[in-house]
C-alpha cells in the first residue's frame, strides 16, 4: 500500500521536541468529504479496504428506517454496515473479508438484497455471501459461500447483466473467476463458473458496467483492463489507462461506475499519489474518455482522504446526498482507518463535467 505522509520538522517543531506527521492528497480538482464513518475497530493497522452502496425503497434495517445502506469491510475481521449518515447499524465478524459489493436479486420468494465479498479466510477462500430482505426489513445475515480455487481473493464485483446476477472475483496472483449466481428453490445460495482468465499480476479493484457488457479490472502496477462480460470473448482486453504517473499512480486499486441522468463515469483510485482518475464511459461503447482527477482534502466533514484501496460510486439519491455519492476508504485517518461520503455534485462540478 502506498501514500504520501510527509513529516513536518523545523525549529519550532525541535522546541516542542515532536514532528507532525500530515497527509497529503495528491494533485487534482479538490473537493472535501461531507460525512464519515467511525474508524473500523481493527486499529493501526491497514484494515479498512472497501465499500458497497445500496439504495432502495425505504425499508427497516437493524431496527432503523432507511433508503440505503453503506458496506464496508475491514480486511483483518469482518464487515460493516453503515447508514447513509454514516453510523454503524451492524457489524458481522466474518473473517478476512477484502473487497464486497451489492446488488438486487430476484427469487422466487421475492427481491433479495446480496451482498458478496472476497473471502481470504484460511480453508474458506472464495466468496462470502450475505442477504438482506428490503420488503421485511430485519438484519444483514449470512447466506452461504462459493469456494474457489483461488490462493488469495482479493477484488470482487458484481451485476445483473443478460438477466443473471454475475459475480467476478480477482486474486493476487492475477487470477480472474467468473460466477453466474442463482437461488434454488430452498432459497440456498447456487454458484456456477462461466470464465476463468488470467490478468498477469497483481489485481484486485473490479467494476462493471452492465449497460454495454465490459468489465474494467486494474492491474495494480500496470493500469486498468477493460473486458468483455461475455464469458465467450476469453481473455481478450484493452488497456483503458496505463499507471503512467500522471493519470494514475501505482498502486491502481478501487474501480466503480456511477451513472447519473444519461451519462456513466468510471472512477478509479490512483493510490501511489492520493487522487482519482475519471473517464466517461460512452453509450456506444466505445472507448472510456479522460475527464479528469479530483483528490479529497481536508474539510469541515473529515480530514483528508489518502492511498485509498476500495471505492464505491452511485447516482441518485441517498441520504443527504440528493443526486449521487461517492465513498471512499482513507488509508490515514486519526483513531484508524475509515471511509469518506463525498457527494457526487461536488465532484461533478470540480470536473466541470
Amino acid at each position: 500500500m502506498n501514500f504520501r505522509t510527509f513529516i513536518l520538522c523545523g525549529a519550532a517543531a525541535g522546541l516542542l521536541g515532536a514532528c507532525a506527521a500530515v497527509d497529503v492528497p495528491g494533485p487534482g480538482a479538490v473537493v472535501h468529504a461531507t460525512l464519515e464513518t467511525p474508524s473500523v475497530g481493527t486499529r493501526n493497522a491497514d484494515a479498512a479496504d472497501d465499500p458497497a452502496i445500496w439504495a432502495g425503497p425505504s425499508t427497516a434495517l437493524a431496527g432503523v428506517r432507511t433508503s440505503g445502506f453503506v458496506a464496508g469491510t475491514d480486511k483483518k475481521a469482518g464487515l460493516y454496515i453503515y447508514g447513509v449518515d454514516g453510523a454503524v447499524l451492524q457489524y458481522l465478524p466474518e473473517g478476512l473479508l477484502n473487497n464486497v459489493d451489492v446488488a438486487d436479486l430476484p427469487t422466487e420468494g421475492g427481491p433479495l438484497v446480496v451482498l458478496g465479498a472476497s473471502d481470504r479466510t484460511p480453508g474458506q477462500e472464495g466468496i462470502a455471501l450475505f442477504r438482506f430482505d428490503p420488503v421485511a426489513g430485519g438484519e444483514v445475515t449470512r447466506w452461504g459461500a462459493i469456494r474457489t480455487d483461488l490462493a488469495e481473493p482479493y477484488g470482487f464485483c458484481m451485476r445483473p447483466w443478460r438477466s443473471e446476477l454475475h459475480m467476478v472475483v480477482t486474486g493476487k496472483d492475477g487470477q480472474v473467476r467468473q460466477f453466474v449466481l442463482t437461488a434454488d428453490a430452498q432459497g440456498a445460495p447456487r454458484a456456477r463458473e462461466v470464465r476463468r482468465f488470467a490478468v498477469g499480476s497483481i489485481s484486485e479493484g473490479c467494476a462493471i458496467a452492465a449497460d454495454d457488457g465490459h468489465l474494467f479490472v486494474n492491474e495494480e502496477l500496470v493500469g486498468v483492463w477493460r473486458y468483455d462480460m461475455d464469458p465467450a470473448s476469453g481473455d481478450a482486453r484493452v488497456l483503458v489507462q496505463a499507471a503512467d504517473g500522471e493519470r494514475l499512480t501505482a498502486d491502481v486499486e478501487g474501480a466503480a461506475v456511477l451513472t447519473d441522468g444519461e451519462s456513466r463515469y468510471l472512477i478509479v483510485s490512483s493510490q501511489g499519489d492520493s487522487a482519482f482518475g475519471v473517464w466517461r464511459l460512452p453509450r456506444t461503447g466505445e472507448a472510456p474518455v479522460w475527464a479528469g482527477r479530483f483528490a479529497v482534502h481536508a474539510g469541515p466533514g473529515g480530514d483528508a482522504v489518502t492511498g485509498t484501496d476500495g471505492l464505491d460510486a452511485r447516482g441518485g439519491a441517498f441520504g443527504a446526498f440528493p443526486e449521487g455519492v461517492v465513498v471512499v476508504q482513507d488509508d490515514v485517518n486519526d483513531g484508524g482507518q475509515n471511509f469518506k461520503y463525498i457527494d457526487w455534485r461536488d465532484i461533478r462540478t470540480a470536473l466541470g463535467l
